[in-house]
C-alpha cells in the first residue's frame, strides 16, 4: 500500500514539475552561476533515481588519468568517513532517525519520496572501522568500533579523545591508538539542535589546536514553513568551547551545510551547503565557501548573496543586507555533501590543494544533477577554474542509482575514499599516473 502511494505521488508530482527544460547542469557552477527567475512550485518537480545496488564486478567511472577500486563492499548505508592517524578508516553507517516532531504535507511527501530512493529504514547506528594492513588499497579487517549511537555521521579525534556527532548530540569517547573497537561508555559533551531533524546529519571538525570542535546543523524546513522557532540555532556552523563546554553560533543563514575542512594555505574553514528547493530546476545552486566568524549566508530570506526569497514572510531585509554570497556553486540539487582538500601527493600535481566534493545528486530536478565526485582546482587557498568530474557513472542508462557518493576523505596513502551509501561500498580513487614528490 505504501508503495503505491509513493508511486501515485511522484507521478502527481511530476506532473506539477518544469514547463521549460533546464539549462545545462555546468551553468550551476562556479564563481557566479547562471541564476534564472524563480519559478515557485506548490509541488516540487520530482525525478526519483531509484536504487539498483552494484552487481559483482561493477563500479563507478574514473575520469581519464584515474583509477577506481572497491576499498571495501557489503556495508550498510555508509554516508561518512574519517582517517585515523595510523591510516585506519572508520565508516559511519546511519540512515535518518525518526522524527521527533509531526510533520506538514511536504514533509510527508518528503518522507514518502526518500523511501522511495532507498534513505530510510532502520538506521545501523554504527561506525565501522576499515583497515588495510599490506598497503593494497582493499581493507582486509573490518571490526565494529563503535555502536548503538544515534544516526551518527561526524568524526574528530583530538589526542586520545574521539568525538561522534550523533543526530541530537555530541558524545566523546576514550581511545587509545591501534586499537579497532572501543567499548566504553559515551561521555555527553553537549546536545544539538534536534526534534523535528528536517536536516538530521550534523558534522563536526576539531580546530588546528584541538581546543574548539565546529559543528554543522541544518534547517528544520525548506524556507522556515514550520516556523522560525522551530529554526532556533539552526542552519548554522557551531563552535564548541572543549575546556569550558560553551558554545555559540560562528555562521548562520547555511540551509542545510554539511562538508567541513581546513583550506590548507589560508587555514580558513571551507563548507559545503544544500541550499532550498522548489524554485525551479535551475535554482538554487548548492555551494561551497570559506566561512567568516559571524557571517550570515541569507537563508531563508535571501539566497546566493542578496537574491530576495519572496515566498519567506515576513520579509528581513535588515538581514538580506548583510548575507554574504558563497564562493563557489555546485550545481542546483546536486546535494554536494562531502568535502576534503587534496594534501597528499600521490595524485599529479594539478590535484594539490583543491578540493573533491561528493555529490550526492538530485531527486527534484527534471534531468537528473550531480550523482559524481567532482574536483574543484584552487590557487593560493582560493577556487582557480572549472569543476572537474572524476568519479561518475551512478546512474544507469536506464535511470537508476547504482550508488550515491557521500562523504570523502584523503587515506593515508593519498588515495581518494569515497562513501556510497546506496552501492553500500566505499571507493578508493587513485591517479593512474605516477606523481612526483613534492
Amino acid at each position: 500500500m505504501r508503495s503505491w502511494i509513493v508511486a501515485a505521488l511522484a507521478f502527481a508530482l511530476a506532473a506539477c514539475g518544469e514547463n521549460a527544460p533546464p539549462l545545462p547542469g555546468e551553468s550551476g557552477f562556479g564563481p557566479e552561476p547562471t541564476l534564472p527567475g524563480p519559478n515557485p512550485q506548490t509541488f516540487p518537480t520530482v525525478r526519483i533515481a531509484e536504487p539498483d545496488p552494484w552487481r559483482e564486478g561493477e563500479a563507478p567511472a574514473p575520469a581519464d588519468g584515474f583509477a577506481v577500486t572497491a576499498f571495501a563492499r557489503g556495508l550498510d548505508h555508509p554516508r561518512w568517513i574519517y582517517v585515523l592517524p595510523n591510516g585506519d578508516v572508520l565508516v559511519a553507517e546511519a540512515k535518518a532517525p525518526e522524527s521527533e516532531a509531526p510533520g506538514n504535507l511536504q514533509s510527508f511527501i518528503g518522507d514518502l519520496l526518500m523511501s522511495r530512493a532507498g534513505a530510510t529504514g532502520e538506521s545501523a547506528d554504527r561506525i565501522t572501522l576499515l583497515r588495510d594492513a599490506n598497503g593494497d588499497g582493499v581493507a582486509e579487517t573490518r571490526t565494529v568500533f563503535l555502536q548503538n549511537l544515534h544516526s551518527p555521521i561526524g568524526m574528530a579525534l583530538i589526542g586520545e579523545n574521539f568525538y561522534v556527532a550523533n543526530a541530537d548530540a555530541i558524545v566523546r569517547f576514550p581511545y587509545r591508538a591501534g586499537e579497532t573497537s572501543i567499548r566504553a561508555q559515551a561521555t555527553h559533551v553537549i546536545d544539538l539542535p534536534a526534534g523535528r531533524n528536517h536536516h538530521w546529519t550534523k558534522n563536526i571538525i576539531a580546530s588546528r589546536d584541538g581546543t574548539r570542535l565546529y559543528a554543522t546543523v541544518g534547517s528544520n524546513s525548506n524556507i522556515g514553513e514550520n516556523g522560525m522557532d522551530e529554526e532556533e540555532g539552526r542552519a548554522a556552523i557551531w563552535e564548541i568551547e572543549l575546556a569550558t563546554g560553551r558554545s555559540r553560533l560562528f555562521a548562520s543563514g547555511l540551509r542545510n551545510p554539511n562538508g567541513l575542512a581546513w583550506e590548507p594555505i589560508t587555514g580558513a574553514l571551507w563548507t559545503t551547503v544544500n541550499e532550498r528547493d522548489m524554485l525551479g530546476d535551475d535554482l538554487v545552486p548548492d555551494y561551497m565557501t570559506s566561512v567568516r566568524d559571524g557571517g550570515f549566508y541569507g537563508w531563508p530570506y535571501s539566497y546566493y548573496g542578496q537574491n530576495v526569497d519572496g515566498r519567506v514572510q515576513p520579509q528581513r531585509p535588515d538581514l538580506v543586507a548583510s548575507a554574504i554570497a558563497p564562493d563557489y556553486a555546485l550545481g542546483a540539487h546536486t546535494a554536494s555533501l562531502g568535502l576534503a582538500f587534496y594534501e597528499a601527493s600521490a595524485l599529479p600535481s594539478a590535484y594539490w590543494g583543491g578540493a573533491f566534493v561528493g555529490q550526492h545528486g538530485s531527486w527534484n530536478r527534471s534531468e537528473f544533477n550531480g550523482y559524481q565526485v567532482v574536483f574543484v582546482p584552487f590557487l593560493e587557498g582560493r577556487p582557480d577554474g572549472d569543476a572537474q568530474p572524476v568519479l561518475t557513472g551512478f546512474i544507469s542508462a536506464e535511470g537508476r542509482a547504482k550508488g550515491r557518493p557521500v562523504g570523502v576523505a584523503v587515506d593515508a596513502g593519498g588515495g581518494v575514499l569515497v562513501a556510497d551509501d546506496v552501492g553500500n561500498a566505499v571507493w578508493r580513487l587513485t591517479s593512474a599516473i605516477s606523481a612526483a614528490p613534492p
